[in-house]
């Protein structure tokens, strides 16, 4: 297999980058999820899959923390409140595929994600570290993506 050639047309010294076989299942995934196959891709929707795919484990696991330590009455009402957020983060990787409504929902499951602390004060820290996460994977993608189109313009 040839390498593709430099900036002046020699041979590309770099070796070629290969993805063992977990991350080009995490990749694809991410990929799919996002809707970016189906027009051009976005590094933005697929950081923000990423993210929101992540999120939701760890939202599960603050709903059946409510429950498990009783901290609202009725106990299920952390069940229901886990759930409901979940379902707003399911709505969120479902939304990556049409437009910025992913995006939008992805924005408003972190504040909720940082009203829980009112709950469970301990979900403050995972409140903001993933809030954190998603603002750094929502500048840098979006950077990424416009170095890709000013690229892809100068090719043409």
């Amino acid at each position: 297999m040839t390498q593709p050639a430099g900036a002046a047309g020699e041979p590309n010294d770099e070796p070629e980058l290969r993805l063992s076989p977990s991350e080009t299942v995490a990749h694809n995934s991410a990929m799919r999820i996002s809707g970016a196959r189906r027009g051009p891709q976005s590094t933005q929707k697929a950081l923000a899959s990423i993210v929101l795919g992540f999120e939701l484990i760890v939202v599960v696991l603050i709903g059946l923390t409510l429950f498990g330590l009783g901290t609202l009455e009725p106990r299920e009402l952390g069940l229901y409140l886990g759930g409901g957020l979940a379902v707003v983060i399911i709505a969120g990787l479902i939304g990556m595929r049409f437009g910025r409504v992913g995006i939008t929902l992805g924005w408003v499951v972190h504040g909720l994600m940082l009203l829980t602390a009112v709950l469970l004060p301990m979900a403050l820290i995972v409140g903001i570290l993933f809030t954190a996460l998603w603002v750094y994977c929502m500048v840098k993608g979006s950077q990424m993506d416009r170095d890709r189109a000013a690229w892809i313009a100068s090719q043409q």
